[in-house]
């Protein structure tokens, strides 16, 4: 019952959001697709044919644009999205490390989301803080000169707070 209500949800944001664009319309194809993963949080296979049907493109051109940039996720991010800096500051101190024993820890690799919604992880190129390295975010919030046994605790910490929220 509640799957059903959310996709009934996803779909009416879907339909509220394309309303905003004029019908057959390709021009708006990346505001639209931007729209619906700032609202979704990752583009589903629906919502790409829901624009395909709107911007009067095949689905392949949508899935093709869609995937020609990076900014564009096709899974939805778990409740702690995690992002492993591997720009070359953090490279050289050791962020690979950090990386492999992140995926150990948590489940899954790079690009995946656990089973159970918790966790997701990315791999970006660079995250600007070169100086704080090697550094990995979690919902945006930095964490500096990260290491195995930093990482650890920043992942307890997030399974208490989630358990926390459990026992409410």
């Amino acid at each position: 019952m509640f799957v059903q209500i959310k996709e009934t949800a996803m779909k009416e944001k879907i339909l509220e959001i394309l309303e905003k664009y004029p019908e057959g319309k390709p021009e708006y194809l990346i505001a639209i697709l931007q729209d619906i993963q700032e609202a979704m949080g990752y583009l589903s296979r629906e919502a790409m044919e829901a624009v395909s049907r709107h911007t009067s493109l095949t689905p392949a051109k949508v899935f093709g644009v869609a995937t020609f940039y990076n900014q564009f996720r096709f899974k939805p991010l778990g409740k702690y999205h995690i992002q492993v800096c591997r720009g070359t500051a953090c490279h050289v101190l050791g962020s690979a490390t950090v990386l492999e024993h992140l995926e150990k820890l948590i489940g899954i690799k790079a690009g995946d989301t656990t089973r159970d919604g918790l966790f997701s992880l990315e791999v970006v190129a660079c995250l600007g803080a070169c100086g704080l390295a090697p550094v990995v975010t979690v919902n945006n919030v930095f964490y500096a000169s990260v290491d195995q046994q930093k990482i650890e605790e920043i992942i307890k910490t997030c399974r208490h707070e989630q358990n926390a929220l459990v026992e409410q």
